[in-house]
Order: structure tokens, then sequence, then C-alpha cells
């Protein structure tokens, strides 16, 4: 029977304390947190982010912007977003230092990989992740260059600090009448060049515009919000999950990975919308239909791996790594 097969797959969590809170720019709080016993953290690399389990039952996903050498600390960077679903809300007028979040992670599914010359261009925000990344290039020693752009220079974190680099740092401010120059960085490809951009969607969907015609795989995005799929068709098929020996039917109003909750199975889940890479499965046979906001183009079309929350089935059957 499958109610006694129940298979657990764990990532790390814990509960730490929130030990620093700051506001480092108009509408960004700084949030460091740390074990109790000040022990040692999980290893993290530039790239990567954390879920926040907030007090009022929100989960978020946070990119990780402190150093990675600093090994008993998790250092992410909050907007108070207008339009805040409560998660972004609470921590700034309810997270108070001392209090007590529970962590997931870290994830990385957006991997500062090893290149000759990187190019990052990060909107408001999504400066979080490419602040570490640029720390590390400048670590390895590698050329880089960062068009950084925001609403005015009061709202845009760690200006300071990227300031300071000089000539690798291009800023650009609306309120100052300038705004990143797309065309200017991306009209001519590089082959030895990696791009990686976050930000509103935007100007993300223009970077991957404007990257269209560079070799493949030179740009990485990452997105918290998910982007819109205009086709795919919500057919039921089946999925057999072959470890576990059992094969459970999706119909055509409930993901997969729902279905397979249905079933009495517990699996790793945390956005639920195809943006923090948490329920990634590796695919032994069958077509996927993708919808996430995590995987590249060629990793989509490698069809090894598939986030379970969002994504769907071409063929009728597939078969899966639980």
């Amino acid at each position: 029977m499958w109610a006694e097969v129940k298979t657990i797959l764990t990532e790390y969590q814990d509960e730490l304390t929130l030990v620093a809170k700051e506001e480092i720019c108009a509408g960004v709080v700084s949030l460091r947190l740390r074990r109790r016993d000040g022990a040692d953290l999980p290893h993290w690399a530039a790239g990567a982010h954390i879920d926040l389990q907030l007090g009022n039952g929100c989960t978020r996903q946070y990119s990780l912007c402190g150093d990675p050498a600093v090994t008993n600390e998790f250092r992410v960077c909050v907007l108070n977003e207008q339009a805040s679903r409560g998660g972004s809300r609470y921590v700034h007028e309810k997270l108070s230092v001392g209090d007590a979040v529970t962590i997931k992670g870290p994830r990385n599914n957006f991997t500062f990989a090893p290149a000759r010359r990187y190019l990052f261009i990060a909107g408001g925000i999504g400066i979080t992740p490419i602040y570490a990344m640029v720390a590390a290039a400048q670590k390895l020693g590698a050329d880089w260059h960062l068009a950084y752009g925001g609403r005015s220079r009061s709202s845009m974190a760690f200006l300071d600090e990227l300031v300071a680099y000089g000539a690798n740092v291009t800023i650009s401010a609306a309120d100052e009448g300038t705004i990143i120059d797309l065309d200017h960085w991306l009209k001519t490809p590089h082959a030895d060049t990696l791009v990686y951009c976050c930000g509103p969607e935007g100007l993300m969907s223009a970077v991957e515009d404007r990257c269209a015609s560079w070799p493949g795989g030179a740009l990485h995005l990452e997105r918290f919000k998910p982007i819109t799929i205009a086709d795919g068709v919500d057919g039921a098929f089946d999925v057999e999950l072959r470890r576990s020996g059992v094969t459970v039917s999706v119909p055509a109003d409930k993901s997969i990975l729902k279905a397979i909750q249905d079933s009495g199975m517990i699996v790793p889940c945390s956005c639920e919308e195809g943006t923090c890479g948490t329920c990634e499965t590796n695919v032994i046979e069958g077509t996927p239909d993708h919808r996430d906001s995590v995987l590249s183009e060629s990793e989509k079309e490698s069809g090894r791996v598939i986030m379970i929350c969002v994504s769907r089935c071409k063929s009728e059957k597939l078969v899966l790594d639980l």
C-alpha cells in the first residue's frame, strides 16, 4: 500500500537568531543571522539564497550577500516592497533583533561560474546576489564590470562599497535622468564573457532579448517572481516514482508536487511557483513541460531535471528519481 511508502527528502534547516538589523539605504534593511551557539553554518558561494520562514506564516527567498569567509553568519537584505504580500512588511515592521527565524538552505540556482570576463547587470534590490559575485570576481582577479541602476542613489544598496571599485562600476539613477544602457553593454557578443543579471522583470526580459545572439550559456538570470507561460496544455498524465516503485496520476488541475503529496510522500518545497529550485527532481524518462523560472534554456532542453511544483509533462508518462 502506498500509505506505507513515505519517502522523506530533507535539506538543511535550522532556527537562527537575528543578531543585527540595519537600514542600509532607503527602504532596505540588512539582516544578520547566527546560531545561538555561534557554530558554523553550511558553506555557501556567490549566487546562493536561503528561505526565511517568518512569524506570520510567510516563507520568502533572499539572496545571501555577506562574505562566505564569515562561516558563522548568514546576511540578507530585504526591500520593503510597496506591493508586499506580507513577507517584506513583516521583516521591516515586526522582526526584531533577538528573534528566532527558521531558515532553509542555502541553495544556488545562480551559480557563479569560471570566466575570463564578467558583465554584471543589477536593478534595485537585484544587487544582492550580484554584490557577492562582484567581490568574488575581484578576489579572483578577473576582468569585470557592473552596470547598476535604481530609482535614486539613496535607494541603492551597497552603493558606497561599489563606487569604491572606481571605473569597474557604472551607476544609473532614474531621478538623475539615467538608466542602464543595455545596448551599449550587450550589443556586441563576447565569447569569453558571462553575463549575470538580477532585478525587475522588465530589466531581465530586456537583457534576455539582447543576449539572444550571445553564445549559449553566456547569460545567467536570477528571478524571484514567476514568468508568465503563454502556451502549454494542462492535460492529465502519470508520474512513476522509480525509487519508491509507485505511480501517481496527475489530473489537469493539480501539480505534480501536489499529486505526490496527496499520495503520502513528503518532498522538499518552498515557493510552489517555480522560482526557488527547492523541488528540483531528476527525470529518468519522459518529456517535461518546463514552466519554471529557474532553469536555463539549455537545462530545459536537456530534460534531465524538472521543478515539480509548476512544470508538467508533454509525454503520456514521466518517470522521476523519487
